[in-house]
């Protein structure tokens, strides 16, 4: 930095003036001593401070440089041991503040302002705003931002979550939002948008690369360590936590997401335009708005799709949730498809149900329809298994039952009848009653059970004891839990103990 003449004027006035030394000039002028130096030697005036004395280090020095020139980030602590096993004597701070002076800096570069035309470029990242509680769960809060170029026209949409079918929907919702779209998107090299780089090699998510096909745009990523080249958005993404996002208090996403968009719509779209102080956002959004391409004639897809299995549950598992399922789909691979309003599972390409989708976890959202349908087939099929029972001990009982649910009786219930009867007057008698009802066409439990009472009659017995067995012999398999016994070992160290 070049010295004023007034600053030079100091510095010769207070050394011939006032005798102050080189080393009291720089400190008091807040300069270097090289600058007073200098100056002192350009006017032909002798330094009479400036003596040169001998440090421990210069014996040192080429050792140091050209480590350094090697390994420009080796830290002086590694730096001073290795000096020191070399026998440099002084302490390490003082070492320290040495190696500061000689450490090799980089040269500044300089950075040329990045222009670009109306309709060429949009800048696309992701920025982190805390998590959001549902429930009993803690989704983290993320926005997506997008930024034309040249108007700073914002789009803001917030996602639970920065997975990539949110990626892909804040791409559908922004180029929806500016009605066209950019020919290149701008992207740091974030895992959505880039899977591996090696040098100029880039091998870009195929998702992003079908979405880029599908409206036309080519994906660009920036180079690495080059952040200043998707400045627009780091900007945008600053502005918003600041103008938007600090102290602002809503229900929901929903609330939130609608919020933005007033936002975005209002105050973001007044501020000047960057490119041309003249205009505002909006005014410069509106000649851009012109330059875009066209949207195509349908937004690209961007449903989560999975494969689940179903266990014996009537219910699958998607997104920290459960969903009820038909009762006839267990035990099989189906698939979801979800968006952010809904979650669709299906069988092949057969929607089989469709449930409003939850963010919060460990939920059973189920659909009447699946709870009522299962309790039915539970009721069914215990009535077919007293009926198959049934039919194993008495084989004419089938053309009875098929005759009873035929005319519109309940199976279960006639089962249960000819059970109970089976139960009072036997398995041979049964057999006999119900061969009697089926010959006299009619089919139901009182046909048979008047049957029996004629057999009874005709053979002069009484009528049959009933056996009402209580209900704790009914019950199978009660476990039974045993008494614990350390009391008696107590009682009896005490019974020994009154003998002694």
């Amino acid at each position: 930095m070049a010295l004023t003449p007034e600053t030079e004027a100091e510095i010769l006035r207070r050394h011939y003036a006032d005798h102050w030394p080189a080393g009291t000039i720089a400190a008091q002028l807040n300069l270097h001593r090289d600058s007073v130096a200098r100056v002192l030697a350009q006017a032909g005036l002798p330094n009479l401070n400036r003596i040169e004395r001998q440090s421990a280090i210069d014996p040192y020095l080429p050792f140091i440089r050209e480590t350094l020139t090697q390994f420009p980030r080796l830290r002086a602590s590694r730096l001073y041991l290795m000096v020191k096993d070399r026998g440099y004597p002084g302490r390490p701070d003082h070492f320290r503040h040495l190696i500061a002076r000689h450490r090799p800096r980089p040269k500044s570069e300089a950075y040329l302002r990045l222009r670009t035309l109306p309709g060429e470029q949009c800048q696309i990242d992701w920025g982190h705003f805390g998590h959001l509680e549902i429930g009993r769960a803690q989704r983290p809060l993320m926005g997506l931002v997008a930024v034309l170029s040249w108007s700073r026209q914002i789009f803001l949409r917030f996602y639970l979550g920065a997975h990539m079918e949110n990626f892909l929907r804040g791409h559908v919702d922004a180029f929806t939002a500016w009605g066209g779209v950019p020919r290149v998107a701008l992207y740091d090299n974030l895992k959505s948008a880039v899977l591996e780089r090696q040098g100029a090699v880039i091998r870009f998510n195929p998702t992003l690369l079908a979405l880029a096909g599908h409206y036309r745009f080519e994906p660009r990523p920036v180079a690495v360590a080059r952040g200043n080249q998707k400045g627009r958005v780091e900007r945008a993404i600053r502005y918003i936590r600041d103008a938007f996002f600090a102290g602002r208090s809503f229900t929901g996403i929903e609330d939130l997401n609608a919020q933005a968009d007033a936002w975005t719509a209002g105050p973001a779209r007044e501020r000047r335009c960057p490119e041309d102080e003249s205009l505002s956002v909006g005014e410069a959004f509106a000649q851009e708005q012109a330059r875009l391409l066209a949207l195509p004639d349908d937004a690209f897809p961007t449903d989560e799709i999975k494969a689940v299995s179903a266990g014996k549950t009537p219910y699958v598992r998607f997104d920290l949730n459960d969903y009820s399922i038909p009762h006839d789909y267990v035990s099989r691979t189906l698939t979801v498809a979800a968006d952010l309003g809904a979650v669709r599972i299906l069988d092949g390409q057969t929607v089989i149900a469709t449930h409003p989708r939850s963010f919060d976890r460990g939920q059973q959202v189920e659909l009447p329809e699946h709870i009522e349908a299962l309790v039915g087939h539970k009721r069914a099929a215990h009535a077919h298994r007293g009926a198959d029972q049934l039919i194993n001990l008495i084989p004419a009982s089938r053309e009875l039952l098929t005759q009873a649910t035929e005319r519109g009786e309940p199976l279960r219930r006639t089962a249960r009848a000819l059970s109970e009867l089976m139960q009072t007057y036997g398995i041979t008698e049964l057999a006999a009653g119900i061969a009697d009802a089926l010959a006299r066409g009619v089919p139901h439990p009182n046909a048979v059970r008047m049957a029996l009472e004629r057999r009874r009659q005709a053979r002069d017995e009484p009528p049959p004891l009933a056996v009402t067995l209580p209900d704790h012999i009914k019950r199978r398999d009660v476990p039974v839990r045993p008494h614990a016994l350390d009391g008696y070992d107590t009682l009896m160290e005490h019974d020994h103990d009154d003998q002694r």
